[in-house]
């Protein structure tokens, strides 16, 4: 969240705006979408205790730390494999946390 308002601050002292796309994905993949999966697994701690929560952590991270930076790559006219790459480590976190809620459901077991 930090590093997403230094960004964005930096942008707007500059009157840079051109990678406002990647600075978008790291305060929303990055921040806002993190912090719902904690809040889920904090209201569901059976859920948070498991090795496929771990899995998740780890793709979710990954798909942050590599979208981003390929997010800028392609605006600054680079290829779009780096991006690519990070979009489906992302897309894979997401089925996993999908098969997570499906599964454990939400909060505390009865």
């Amino acid at each position: 969240m930090t590093l997403g308002m230094i960004w964005g601050i930096e942008m707007a002292i500059s009157g840079d705006h051109m990678l406002a796309p990647a600075h978008a994905h790291l305060n929303l993949v990055g921040w806002a979408t993190l912090a719902l999966f904690g809040l889920y697994y904090t209201l569901t701690p059976s859920a948070g205790a498991t090795l496929l929560a771990k899995i998740h952590l780890g793709l979710a991270i990954a798909g942050v730390v590599v979208m981003v930076p390929g997010i800028a790559i392609v605006l600054k006219g680079g290829g779009e494999a780096v991006a690519a790459t990070g979009s489906m480590l992302t897309a894979a976190s997401m089925l996993v946390f999908l098969y997570t809620v499906f599964k454990n459901g939400l909060g505390r077991p009865a």
